[in-house]
């Protein structure tokens, strides 16, 4: 497995402008501008929590609404993981994470399967968190899956506040990938597969 296990992209559509840098080693710094308040507080808590450092910078098309900048940032969050992670040579592969914050709690388990796949279950009873629309929250995870080529469960087991609920999934997230892309020292630079290949 490389030591340098970071990546540089900058992704550019008719809809978004979006430079990333990823270190999955790093200790949880993170520069983020998407220009939506919540969705910032949302990647710094990724990114703390994570041990990642992370930097987003977006310019997207809010004057239409947020929908554009917030899937194509987790297409690139996505696509630098990959990056970053190579050939997933002595990786843990799976990490798992229960995170309260207040009466919220989340579960998200992921598996870097090379399989990409959502599933999805928590519920928003109001239509935004500050500027982020809250449907936009299941679209993010949705986007960081797909382009990520990973299988990713997100569960809220409890909660009521909208805010605490979303900010319990980051950190569910962050935790359970900082897990799952920890270097295992048993496992002596294999591939994480029976097939040979993730």
């Amino acid at each position: 497995m490389s030591t340098a296990r970071q990546a540089t992209l900058h992704r550019v559509t008719s809809e978004t402008d979006i430079a990333v840098t990823l270190d999955l080693d790093g200790s949880g710094q993170a520069n983020i501008d998407t220009g939506i308040g919540f969705f910032d507080h949302m990647l710094t808590a990724l990114a703390k929590h994570g041990l990642l450092d992370l930097t987003v910078i977006v310019k997207g098309d809010l004057h239409i609404d947020g929908h554009h900048t917030v899937e194509d940032t987790g297409i690139a969050i996505g696509q630098a993981l990959r990056q970053a992670l190579g050939d997933k040579r002595g990786v843990r592969r799976f990490g798992h994470a229960l995170v309260p914050l207040d009466e919220a709690l989340c579960e998200a388990v992921v598996d870097l399967s090379g399989r990409p796949f959502l599933a999805w279950d928590a519920t928003f009873d109001r239509d935004r968190i500050g500027e982020l629309d809250t449907e936009l929250v299941e679209e993010f995870f949705r986007a960081f899956a797909m382009s990520g080529m990973l299988t990713l469960h997100l569960t809220q087991k409890a909660g009521k506040n909208c805010h605490h609920i979303a900010e319990a999934a980051f950190k569910a997230l962050a935790r359970a990938l900082r897990m799952a892309v920890e270097p295992d020292p048993r496992a002596q630079g294999s591939i994480p597969s029976t097939k040979g290949v993730l």
